[in-house]
């Protein structure tokens, strides 16, 4: 078993919460990294860019420790798709999904001491319903999700949003695909069941 400091580099109570499920002690800091994605660069490789900088930030900090970072992007029709931010913002992306496919990406990278010890990519792909604009007003006011990726919750009433979900990992959408993190812990000595 590793006996090692464990840092989540990541903000989120999301991603903090869902570590947590593994019952592993651990931090959780800033990894203060520019978002901002680079010209022509798929969702897909974003994603794997900025979850291998947040950790690669944080592990900088901090050498003794294994570090983890993830990010997470929507896509749509080859698209990146944000966080909305607000009410506005969040009704409006919602209404530019409703009947279609959307792609989302997210990452997950270990790292200590400058070394990357594994990535791992997953894609779930989330079918919207057809929805009304009523619907999408009540939905938005119900549960607020303006710091989500596709402005809704698939842990909460954002689930009804859906006519299904094509993924490999039920936690990627929430924003840390346990499956592909535990694998990567347990790669590196991590005792997990």
């Amino acid at each position: 078993m590793v006996e090692t400091r464990l840092i989540l580099a990541s903000t989120s109570r999301y991603r903090a919460a869902l570590l947590g499920r593994l019952g592993f002690p651990f931090d959780a800091q800033a990894p203060e990294v520019d978002e901002t994605p680079i010209t022509d660069e798929s969702p897909a490789d974003t994603a794997a860019r900025l979850s291998r900088e947040k950790a690669s930030a944080v592990a900088a900090r901090h050498t003794d420790a294994w570090v983890i970072g993830s990010d997470q992007l929507a896509e749509r029709n080859g698209q990146p798709l944000g966080k909305p931010g607000d009410r506005a913002h969040a009704i409006e992306q919602l209404a530019s999904m409703a009947g279609q496919v959307i792609a989302f990406h997210n990452a997950v990278c270990l790292v200590r001491g400058g070394h990357v010890a594994g990535l791992h990519l997953d894609r779930t792909l989330v079918c919207f319903r057809a929805l009304s604009r009523g619907e999408i007003q009540r939905y938005v006011d119900a549960e607020r999700p303006f710091d989500c990726a596709g402005s809704f919750k698939s842990e909460g009433l954002g689930i009804t949003l859906f006519d299904r979900i094509e993924s490999t990992d039920p936690t990627a959408l929430i924003g840390l695909p346990l499956i592909g993190t535990a694998r990567l812990l347990r790669d590196v000595g991590f005792a997990l069941p």
